[in-house]
């Protein structure tokens, strides 16, 4: 006979009735909102003439240290343009297209040497078709990096199959259907001027309906860690709206935001600071969806090993966990970014500005709103889905908690 505090029939009905009550405004809102904001297909017009390029792959055959005049390029710290600097000369063999075995002459890149260009290399060259009054040009665009890629991608989804088995399996196919998701909807639909935030949060949760339920199997767990993803993302939204807002964050702090405003021309001051907006929520779901799995998956063994206890029991012994799991997070997002940004620390510090002035510039500002906010997302995050598991899984028998706790990994 079950215990007396197990749960009857109808409460574990009532649950599973709530829990579709929430997650589907959910899915129609994401549904609604891939539907309106879905891209027709028409890039916006930059005005710039585009030159008849291709890029094909060619092999190194000899390469040739010279002594070439200095540049404007080649200007040395102390202001001063040297007479002469080192260049390379490259032979290579076209691989690809209507040129392919001819053999063409063309100046490597200036931070290349010779021990980076042996013999059989494979580069890619950039050819400009002639045209009435210009004749064909060479140019040596970068060395070939698909095959090296290609390899290391293999070997990533290798080992991961290999520890977590089939689930690490639909973690990958999962992890390849968002990519298809950013490639085929969001970037192209803020290009053609949608409401950056509102493409931002509608593809992120297409995103997090697919990986979640791919990677971790249909279950009120899994419904339970969505949920607290959704709400991580919404505190994250409304966090980044307030932050640009009183921060005067415009979203152009960089060259490259500069040219793509240029280039568009669709792009105002409103929506390139939606754009910083979609960035700061489509840079937490990888988090996010760690952090709430987590949680949803450790107050599910806790309930497993003391059926007894209590949805508060529950909620305190799941946030000691969570409580770990935050500082390490904290420590992860903050040296992934110092890490992606070391160049420019270092550009920093060769320039000597005051600290205070250096964070309250325009791109530093940027990332450190973007990197506070997601925190914070990602902090609250952790008590909402910690609230939200211990209220669930104490309405549910024993033997189904401890049944999807045997059929659930952390990937």
């Amino acid at each position: 006979m079950p215990s007396p505090s197990a749960p009857d029939r109808s409460t574990r009905r009532r649950t599973a009735v709530v829990l579709t009550a929430l997650l589907v405004p959910a899915a129609l809102a994401t549904i609604a909102g891939l539907v309106a904001l879905w891209p027709s297909g028409d890039r916006p017009t930059t005005g710039i003439v585009a030159l008849d390029a291709e890029y094909p792959r060619a092999q190194v055959v000899s390469v040739q240290e010279e002594v070439c005049r200095g540049t404007s390029e080649d200007r040395l710290p102390d202001g001063t343009v040297p007479e002469s600097v080192r260049c390379l000369s490259v032979v290579a063999t076209v691989l690809d297209g209507e040129a392919a075995g001819t053999e063409v002459d063309v100046w490597a890149l200036p931070t290349l040497t010779t021990a980076d260009l042996p013999p059989g290399t494979r580069i890619v060259l950039e050819r400009y078709l002639a045209t009435d009054t210009e004749p064909e040009v060479w140019v040596f665009h970068d060395v070939a990096r698909t095959a090296p890629l290609g390899v290391l991608a293999a070997a990533f989804a290798v080992v991961v199959t290999a520890v977590a088995g089939l689930r690490g399996l639909r973690a990958i196919a999962g992890l390849a259907i968002a990519f298809g998701v950013v490639a085929v909807f969001m970037l192209p639909a803020l290009l053609e001027g949608r409401d950056p935030l509102a493409v931002g949060l509608a593809g992120s949760a297409a995103i997090m309906f697919v990986v979640l339920y791919l990677a971790h199997g249909f279950s009120l767990r899994t419904t339970t860690a969505l949920l607290g993803t959704f709400a991580g993302l919404g505190v994250t939204a409304v966090l980044g709206v307030l932050a640009a807002n009183a921060a005067r964050l415009n979203g152009v702090t960089s060259e490259d935001e500069y040219r793509l405003a240029q280039l568009t021309g669709q792009l105002d001051g409103t929506q390139l600071r939606g754009l910083f907006l979609c960035g700061v929520v489509l840079a937490g779901l990888g988090v996010l969806n760690d952090v709430t799995i987590t949680q949803a998956s450790a107050v599910w063994e806790l309930r497993a090993a003391d059926p007894s206890a209590q949805p508060r029991t529950l909620f305190r012994g799941g946030m000691r966990i969570g409580r770990d799991h935050i500082a390490s997070t904290v420590y992860t997002i903050t040296f992934a970014y110092a890490g992606a940004a070391l160049p420019v620390l270092l550009l920093l510090e060769v320039y000597q500005l005051p600290w205070a002035l250096t964070i309250g510039g325009g791109e530093f500002a940027q990332e450190i709103a973007r990197t506070l906010v997601g925190s914070i997302g990602l902090v609250l995050a952790i008590p909402l889905t910690t609230a939200i598991a211990a209220a669930v899984v104490t309405r549910l028998p024993v033997r189904q908690v401890r049944r999807e706790g045997a059929g659930h990994a952390h990937v």
